[in-house]
C-alpha cells in the first residue's frame, strides 16, 4: 500500500498488519466453515466515479479483514472513503461507479442471502407518521421468519427497543417536516434497532452515533459490542470522532485518508504505530483525536498560512 504526505509533510507508510493477516484470516475462515459466522476479507478495492474530467479515484488499494465478534471501525476525515468502502462491502455501489479488487465470504466469493446481512446507511428511511413501536413491529413482521411465532417476534422488537434505550419512546412518532418527533439522535437508534431484528452474521453501520452526544454514543456501542459477541456477528462501522471510551470498545481499526489505507491492525497497537513514525500521542489528547488530525490533509494549506501569521507576529513583536 502506499504511503501518504501528512499535515506535516512527513511520508507516513501504511501499515501492513491488514495485509498480512489476509490469508491467515481466509484460512481460518475455511477450517472452521461454521454457517453461523461470517469471516469477510477485502483485498486491493480499487472504487473510482464517473466526473466530467473521467473517472475520479474515491478508494485506492484498500486491503483488511473482519472476524466473527469482533467490531473494526472504520475512521477518516470528511470524504476519505469511510461510506464507500461499507457500499463497496455490502455490495451497493452506485451505478456511475467503476471497481475492482476482491471480497471474499469465508473465504469465497459470493453474497450472503437475506437476513443474513444488516447494512444501515446514513440516509434514514423511516415513515414520519409511525410511532417507534410500530415502526420496529412491523418491520418484525417483515424480516423475520414466518415460521416463527408473532409472540416470539414481538418479544424480540421489545427486547432490542429495551437494549437502546427506547422504552420511553415507543409511543412517540418518527416525526418529520412539520410533524413532531423523535430527535434525531432516537431515529438513529430506530434505524439500528431494525437492522437489529434478524441478528444478522454480518452488520454493517455508517455513522451509528451521529446526532447522540457522547453518553448515549457510549450506551449504543456498548450494546452492540455486546450483541456482537453473543451472536458472533461480524461487524463494521464507519465512525467519526469518537470519544475515548467508544474508540476503546473497538477490537481493529481501519484509517483512511484520501481513499487510501493509512493503518489497519488492532485497536491498541495504533499508538505505537503512530509512534514509530514520529507522531506520538500526547498523553492529554485522545488517541482518536491525534490520529484524525495526523492524517488529516485537507486544511495542510490554511495550516502553513496560520503558521506562517503567527511567524509574522512574532517577528513584528522582537522587532519592536
Amino acid at each position: 500500500m502506499d504511503g501518504l504526505i501528512n499535515n506535516h509533510g512527513i511520508n507516513l507508510q501504511a501499515h501492513e498488519e491488514g495485509k498480512q493477516c489476509i490469508e491467515m484470516v481466509e484460512s481460518e475462515s475455511l477450517v472452521m466453515k461454521k454457517r453461523s459466522r461470517a469471516y469477510l476479507t477485502w483485498e486491493k478495492l480499487e472504487v473510482a466515479i464517473s466526473s466530467s474530467d473521467g473517472f475520479q479515484s474515491i478508494l485506492s488499494g484498500a486491503t483488511g479483514y473482519a472476524k466473527p465478534g469482533k467490531i473494526v471501525a472504520i475512521m477518516g476525515p470528511s470524504g476519505c472513503g469511510k461510506s464507500t468502502l461499507l457500499d463497496s462491502l455490502a455490495g451497493q455501489l452506485a451505478s456511475n461507479t467503476r471497481n475492482s479488487g476482491r471480497i471474499l465470504i469465508n473465504g469465497r466469493k459470493r453474497r450472503l442471502t437475506y437476513g443474513t446481512m444488516a447494512y444501515m446507511t446514513q440516509e434514514q428511511a423511516l415513515t414520519w407518521t409511525l410511532t417507534v413501536k410500530e415502526t420496529i413491529y412491523y418491520s418484525a413482521e417483515l424480516q423475520l421468519p414466518k415460521s416463527m411465532p408473532k409472540s416470539e417476534k414481538r418479544e424480540r422488537a421489545d427486547r432490542i427497543i429495551r437494549e437502546m434505550g427506547l422504552q420511553d419512546s415507543v409511543n412517540t412518532r418518527i416525526g418529520g417536516w412539520g410533524i413532531k418527533g423523535l430527535s434525531g439522535g432516537q431515529k438513529r437508534r430506530v434505524s439500528i434497532c431494525i437492522q437489529l431484528l434478524t441478528h444478522p452474521k454480518l452488520l454493517l453501520l455508517d455513522e451509528p452515533t451521529s446526532g447522540l452526544d457522547s453518553a448515549a454514543s457510549y450506551y449504543v456501542m456498548n450494546q452492540i459490542v455486546k450483541l456482537t459477541r453473543q451472536y458472533n456477528m461480524t461487524v463494521l462501522t464507519a465512525i467519526h470522532q469518537p470519544s475515548t471510551r467508544v474508540f476503546g470498545l473497538f477490537n481493529n481499526l481501519c484509517l483512511l485518508s484520501l481513499g487510501k489505507t493509512i493503518y489497519f491492525g488492532p485497536t491498541f497497537a495504533a499508538n505505537q504505530f503512530f509512534a514509530v513514525n514520529g507522531f506520538p500521542c500526547p498523553d492529554v489528547e485522545s488517541p482518536a483525536d491525534h490520529y484524525l488530525m495526523t492524517i488529516n490533509t485537507d486544511f495542510n494549506e490554511v495550516r502553513a498560512r496560520f503558521k506562517c501569521e503567527l511567524n509574522f507576529g512574532c517577528e513584528r513583536e522582537d522587532e519592536s
